[in-house]
């Protein structure tokens, strides 16, 4: 069989998250920026796959079944770190968990209604809600060293993550149950 470039990608995607949380552990700047750079480049690898299996109608049930996985992958693996080194503490914890608990939920829900065969597309809003998850994250994995390059008074780096965090958090609520509230009827029948 041979792998098609999204797969490629997205298999690639798979096998950055262990560079990616052994990079976490660097001392000082390079602790910051490689996972930073590595998370970017998964992140824009999300994108890249399903744009090129789209143009170039590559789509495939390994595609199917491997990207969401990754992106699960890679979001929680980042989340946990964040939450170890103390970089999201306290009540903020409450915002990675609730991004956690929905992106188990729906991939549940998702495998269910794959089982009976009914698609659960993605809305122009998750897609919105998944770039502010991946985007706060990223600012948030900068550490010390985006605190020095973004701070504009009383926001730093770690504050404008942690309001981008609650962001994707509210929406992830909102597009959880958008999903629930339209495919639930399915795993009740």
């Amino acid at each position: 069989m041979k792998l098609k470039i999204p797969n490629i990608l997205t298999i690639g995607r798979i096998i950055l998250v262990p560079i990616f949380i052994a990079t976490f552990y660097l001392p000082g700047a390079l602790g910051d920026w490689i996972p930073f750079i590595i998370f970017l480049l998964a992140s824009f690898t999300d994108f890249l796959d399903g744009l090129l299996a789209r143009l170039y109608k590559e789509e495939s049930k390994l595609g199917e079944l491997l990207d969401p996985i990754a992106d699960k992958i890679i979001v929680a693996s980042a989340l946990i770190l964040l939450v170890m080194d103390n970089t999201i503490e306290g009540y903020e914890v409450i915002a990675a968990i609730v991004i956690m608990i929905r992106e188990i939920l729906i991939s549940g829900l998702r495998e269910f209604l794959a089982k009976v065969q009914v698609s659960v597309p993605v809305t122009g809003l998750g897609k919105f809600k998944t770039f502010i998850q991946m985007f706060s994250i990223a600012i948030l994995l900068t550490g010390e060293s985006g605190n020095k390059i973004f701070n504009f008074e009383d926001y730093n780096a770690h504050s404008i993550g942690i309001i981008l965090l609650w962001i994707a958090a509210f929406l992830t609520i909102y597009t959880g149950y958008d999903y629930i509230r339209k495919k639930i009827h399915h795993a009740i029948d």
